[in-house]
């Protein structure tokens, strides 16, 4: 097996070992540790959509989590506002739709004692159980939250892209902050600080191969979570192989010299940027049906500061780097919860595990700015290129020196 292997091998090895994890693992702590694996996969697709928006494009933006927070709240308001009823409330919005009757229930806030304010409560009550009301489809809420972060994504782009990057990181650092205000204003609709609660990803249970699971187990999370991951990378890969990945790459090299070559600069960086804002709302979506809550405090600056140390600290021009480096990241910050006393002064780790993570990120960018596990994915993925070259030019000087005119008039 030669050195370029090496990277397909293990990436196998990887994604066996995910794979087969929930089945060999037994400890006591089982719900603990794979909660954390989905959250790590969580965070591993936005670290490796934004390392591709950052650092295949060269587009800084802080909207990340904003994009997140609106697949999350656009699926949670689906879901908590919509349901089906074959027969009309009389009471709620509703709209007659092929036999079924489409109600919208009210916003009540969360100032309500009762659940007398409360259109569609009052509906069931009457029908005392002899109507049985639908929620909308849990995957019809996430396609819906992801198409919005692409809508946004898209006027986003429209709006600031033709500028220069240091315009877009403001912006999208403004937009984050308004959008996290206004969810927590609009009290009425969002519930604000209390949060909008989601059902479950299976609200219902599913089965698989004959075994039965509640809608409270970690297995059908883990592996919808961890395919999510798997299919976010073969699509960015997949970019970044084709004209789409050279392109943004020019762009970021040199965008003027990108556009002096015909490239459509403005068009790319919306297309990167709608791709992955598009990335964003769908995981998102899919954890906040995980947690079956959603608050506006996820979409704080510090959960995006999160993002962008993962995706640095393991490496911003190479998403596989980001995507490992999040797992990684969150294993070693819930590993770190844990306090200790150091002569006799207790240490509490929940508060300075995030000292500890800034210090290694502010080390990293000072030792080691292409991050930790990039440069070690490209030595064995690029490193047979070195020896190649220094090959080919020793070859070219043995000829140059072979075909010199102080050689050819020696011969003659």
């Amino acid at each position: 097996m030669n050195r370029q292997q090496i990277p397909h091998v293990l990436g196998a090895l990887i994604i066996a070992f995910f794979v087969a994890f929930p089945f060999i693992y037994s400890a006591g702590n089982y719900d603990y540790i794979m909660h954390i694996c989905i959250v790590g996969f969580f965070y591993a697709i936005l670290a490796s959509s934004w390392s591709m928006l950052a650092g295949y494009a060269g587009q800084f933006s802080f909207g990340h989590m904003a994009f997140m927070g609106l697949g999350a709240y656009t699926t949670a308001l689906f879901c908590h506002y919509l349901f089906l009823s074959p027969e009309p409330t009389g009471i709620c919005t509703e709209f007659a739709i092929a036999g079924q009757y489409l109600v919208i229930k009210n916003p009540i806030g969360v100032t309500s004692t009762t659940l007398t304010q409360d259109c569609l409560a009052q509906a069931m009550e009457s029908w005392d159980g002899s109507v049985q009301i639908t929620r909308m489809p849990v995957w019809l809420g996430i396609i819906l939250g992801t198409l919005v972060g692409g809508i946004f994504g898209l006027l986003i782009g429209l709006l600031v892209l033709r500028l220069r990057a240091a315009y877009l990181a403001l912006f999208t650092l403004g937009f984050s902050e308004i959008l996290r205000a206004t969810i927590s204003a609009e009290i009425q609709v969002t519930r604000g600080q209390a949060g909008i609660e989601l059902p479950s990803l299976f609200e219902n249970g599913i089965t698989v191969a004959g075994h039965v699971f509640s809608k409270t187990d970690k297995i059908p999370p883990y592996f919808v979570m961890f395919f999510l991951l798997l299919g976010c990378l073969a699509l960015l890969y997949w970019l970044s192989r084709s004209r789409f990945g050279l392109f943004v790459r020019a762009l970021r090299e040199d965008q003027d010299a990108a556009a002096a070559l015909g490239v459509n600069t403005t068009r790319y960086k919306i297309l990167v940027f709608v791709v992955t804002s598009m990335m964003a709302a769908l995981a998102g979506a899919v954890q906040a049906h995980y947690v079956t809550i959603i608050t506006p405090n996820n979409l704080m600056i510090l959960q995006m500061s999160l993002v962008v140390a993962m995706a640095v600290i393991a490496g911003v021009e190479n998403f596989i780097a980001a995507a490992i480096g999040a797992i990684l990241i969150e294993f070693m910050l819930e590993m770190l919860r844990t306090s200790f006393s150091i002569g006799g002064v207790e240490i509490d780790m929940s508060l300075w595990r995030l000292v500890f993570f800034g210090v290694l990120l502010m080390l990293t960018l000072r030792f080691a700015r292409n991050g930790l596990l990039a440069p070690v994915i490209d030595y064995f993925r690029r490193g047979h290129v070195a020896a190649e070259t220094v090959e080919k030019r020793a070859s070219d000087a043995v000829d140059d020196s072979k075909n010199s005119p102080s050689q050819t008039g020696s011969h003659s």
